[in-house]
């Protein structure tokens, strides 16, 4: 157990061994899907179960410790800092991609089109954007508009950040009805915002013909929204974590670093997908 003096440090833990374990049977379930064996799926399955059952069992673990006074003020901050940490990793993976759609886009794409470069490669080639290659070798497809469900989705992320704040305001001020109700909120804002993204996909591939093989444009514009959802689905989860464990009576204003890292999480992929609603959509 900690003290203010002394550093906590955890007992033996097994959790981190059997998350290794789910995370390689998926592994290797993946690789024999790819590679047709049936074992493949049965696999995967199981390797899934493995690490969902590890991340129930670790969380409920470090709950326990949590709420019984177990981590000292310097536990805290050490959370804090990797939190941090966790949170610019993802900035850089996202940097990262939308480097790769500026690149692209407003370097690549010109190049190809100039003279010598042009006439050495394909004289057909016209360098516009969303670029289809001489030909539409990327298919017959449509680029994505930014006003129908993109916008919506917008406004739903963005009410979500103000309704996450509202939680956090609730627990301060030591009033639960209004922290689960503005986590209840958030919860289902992100998830809905998760069903009309499906939809923009569906829309997508079967009217539009825009899909991961069309081209340049198919494959970054399903990368970065497809990636950005996924975090939305992540941070959806936590949330609902939080929510369960608000409902059971857990966090303090003096003890709620559980709710500060979803909530820091949660407003890190607002803020990406505003960057993205523009970067994506608009230009």
């Amino acid at each position: 157990m900690s003290t203010n003096a002394a550093y906590y440090i955890p007992h033996k833990a097994t959790w981190p061994v059997i998350g290794t374990v789910g995370l390689v049977t998926m592994l290797a379930g993946f690789a024999n899907y790819l590679n047709g064996s049936s074992i493949g799926p049965t696999l995967m399955v199981v390797g899934l179960v493995v690490f969902v059952t590890m991340l129930i069992g670790w969380f409920t673990l470090q709950a326990h410790e949590s709420e019984t006074g177990m981590y000292s003020t310097q536990v805290g901050i050490s959370y804090r800092m990797g939190m941090m940490w966790f949170i610019f990793s993802e900035i850089i993976f996202f940097a990262v991609f939308f480097g790769t759609l500026w690149y692209t886009r407003n370097l690549s794409v010109p190049w190809l089109g100039e003279g010598a470069t042009k006439e050495l490669l394909h004289s057909a080639y016209e360098a516009t954007w969303p670029t289809n290659g001489p030909g539409k070798l990327g298919g017959d497809y449509k680029p994505m508009g930014a006003w129908g469900l993109p916008f919506l989705n917008t406004l739903i992320l963005l009410t979500s950040g103000v309704t996450c704040t509202w939680a956090h305001h609730g627990l301060l001020a030591k009033n639960r009805d209004q922290l689960i109700k503005g986590l209840i909120a958030t919860v289902v804002l992100g998830f809905l915002f998760v069903c009309f993204q499906a939809i923009e996909y569906h829309e997508a591939y079967t009217e539009m013909g825009l899909t991961l093989g069309s081209g340049v444009y198919g494959s970054t514009f399903f990368m970065l929204t497809g990636f950005h959802g996924f975090h939305v689905c992540v941070g959806a989860i936590i949330l609902s974590v939080v929510l369960f464990r608000s409902w059971r009576g857990h966090f303090k204003p003096e003890n709620h670093f559980a709710f500060e890292a979803a909530a820091w999480y949660w407003h890190f992929v607002d803020v990406v997908w505003l960057g993205l609603f523009v970067f994506v959509y608009l230009m």
